[in-house]
């Protein structure tokens, strides 16, 4: 089940994103594209539903019809540093033996189509890293790796906008992977999917520049989670970044750079450059 979060008029809320058959009837969306597509509007939002029923308002509307929003609103987004080794390695370093965690900050969240702002006035130089991102669904603390299936709502395709030269100047990252709009997320949540090993796609401009897959992060959805939630409580809209592969580069004014993750979706922003 695909989980949207979208504005109709000047209406916010979460639906389910069924593709439309000749027929008019609906069935779960198989595919990327938005063509098609329609999203069935949930009551309320779908984060911490007691019995995990999902209800709709009967309200329906084509995906054409409506914007899609970043699919969640975290109250913190946790990041991992050099979970692909190609990646520690063109960075100039080798693979840390534990994850490397780093925030970044809820305002930093943007959605599909929604720009990315270059900090033109304080840096020279912002790179794109696409990567798998985890949404929580559920409070919990100290989860152990057999149970992190049970807190995982789902997964969505994310773009870890970095300052490159900044990150290198401060020596820790918070300034650099902190700018509003450095965290692109959508276009909407998969729940129902393996991490295991999908394959990760990054295209600026039409040229692939990542092409890998999950299955070769060093620490798994299952240990990333376990890591992290024995440092501090994850909410339900939380979200957890995996780690990018190696291919990252830098952006510029006009680019468009979208990620695609195998049995999810893409994510597409173009770049603009602050006044």
């Amino acid at each position: 089940m695909r989980i949207a979060r979208f504005a109709h008029g000047s209406d916010v809320g979460y639906g389910i994103v069924e593709e439309v058959q000749p027929d008019g009837a609906a069935a779960t969306v198989t595919g990327a594209d938005t063509d098609g597509l329609a999203v069935a509007e949930l009551m309320g939002h779908p984060f911490g539903v007691g019995d995990g029923s999902i209800r709709l308002t009967g309200s329906r509307y084509p995906v054409a019809d409506v914007r899609l929003l970043a699919p969640v609103l975290p109250s913190k987004v946790i990041a991992i540093g050099k979970n692909y080794a190609d990646h520690a390695r063109e960075m100039g370093g080798e693979p840390p033996d534990d994850p490397v965690i780093f925030l970044k900050p809820s305002t930093a969240v943007v959605g599909p189509r929604e720009p990315i702002v270059y900090p033109a006035q304080l840096s020279e130089r912002v790179d794109f890293e696409g990567e798998l991102a985890v949404v929580i669904g559920r409070l919990c603390r100290h989860v152990p790796p057999a149970r992190v299936p049970e807190v995982i709502f789902g997964y969505t395709c994310a773009n870890d906008v970095t300052a490159r030269d900044l990150q290198a100047r401060d020596g820790q990252w918070a300034r650099a992977k902190g700018f509003d709009t450095f965290c692109p997320l959508g276009p909407w949540i998969e729940t129902d999917v393996d991490p295991a090993d999908l394959e990760l796609t990054t295209i600026v401009n039409g040229e692939i520049r990542q092409n890998s897959r999950t299955s070769l992060l060093l620490h798994d959805v299952a240990a990333l989670v376990t890591y992290v939630s024995a440092v501090m409580t994850l909410l339900p809209g939380d979200v957890l970044l995996t780690g990018t592969p190696a291919g990252v580069g830098s952006l510029k004014d006009g680019d468009e750079v979208s990620v695609t993750i195998e049995s999810i979706g893409t994510l597409t922003n173009g770049v603009i450059t602050s006044d």
